[in-house]
């Protein structure tokens, strides 16, 4: 039987939920077209959230920013994750080995965000990715390698999803197709959805754990598939040993 759902609580996740970088600073207006809420729902919880420590209340811009309180629980979910104690060290000892970028990722909603990040690349990066970033699925080995363990009925949906929002879906369907493909056949999947960086990620599977993703990166102007043939035993090894030293440790805190 379904858990009874509390309609405030998920409206009140909602609009903390639009705040995003870029967009730091939000009226109810925005609020309300960000969520598709009520305005006067809207108003009402951003009162509440205000109240709450949640949001700060910019009086002269007539919005809402995200207080202080909130990073609080980014740093207790970080430093209590079993998966981070385990992943990070070994994340950043094949990091600085090859002087290349390791990531972890989960998915969340139709993005996967990142829960931590390690730049050694060699070669400047053409953008930045910090712990808390979020990237879309369907454009990135991390999202493809995920969509691979995807249930089917949630790989449906979000497909459909990924139909409506881009213009390109045919090619689009195509690689990710391949991607799958790759992840079943080989373990990995690679992409290069930004200009000389090249991706590839592989499903961390963990008992008792949701499907983590490790990828791993660089900036170089050499083919994709045989950049990702040079680090996928890497990145694979990587994704070995997190797997067998977070089950010795019985998925428990040290």
């Amino acid at each position: 039987m379904p858990t009874p759902s509390n309609r405030s609580l998920e409206r009140g996740i909602e609009i903390l939920r639009a705040f995003r970088p870029g967009s730091t600073l939000l009226g109810n207006g925005e609020l309300a077209e960000r969520t598709g809420l009520a305005p006067a729902t809207v108003s009402r919880l951003t009162q509440t959230l205000v109240g709450a420590g949640l949001l700060e209340h910019d009086r002269p811009a007539r919005a809402y920013r995200l207080a202080a309180p909130v990073l609080s629980f980014a740093h207790a979910m970080r430093t209590g994750s079993t998966v981070l104690q385990v992943a990070a060290p070994r994340m950043r000892a094949l990091a600085e080995k090859l002087r290349i970028n390791v990531g972890l990722a989960v998915a969340d909603r139709s993005e996967m965000l990142y829960l931590e990040s390690i730049r050694y690349n060699k070669k400047a990066s053409l953008r930045s990715v910090v712990s808390g970033q979020r990237v879309p699925i369907e454009l990135t080995s991390l999202g493809r390698a995920w969509l691979a363990t995807a249930p089917p009925v949630r790989r449906a949906e979000l497909m459909k999803e990924f139909e409506a929002r881009r213009g390109n879906w045919p090619r689009l369907r195509r690689e990710i197709g391949k991607a799958i493909e790759s992840v079943h056949r080989r373990g990995w999947c690679v992409a290069s959805w930004q200009p000389e960086i090249v991706a590839l990620a592989t499903p961390l599977a963990l008992p008792n754990e949701r499907v983590h993703v490790l990828n791993a990166s660089l900036s170089t102007s050499e083919p994709a598939n045989e950049v990702a043939l040079e680090m996928s035993a890497s990145l694979l090894a990587l994704s070995e040993q997190i797997a067998r030293e977070f089950s010795a440790r019985g998925g428990n805190p040290a």
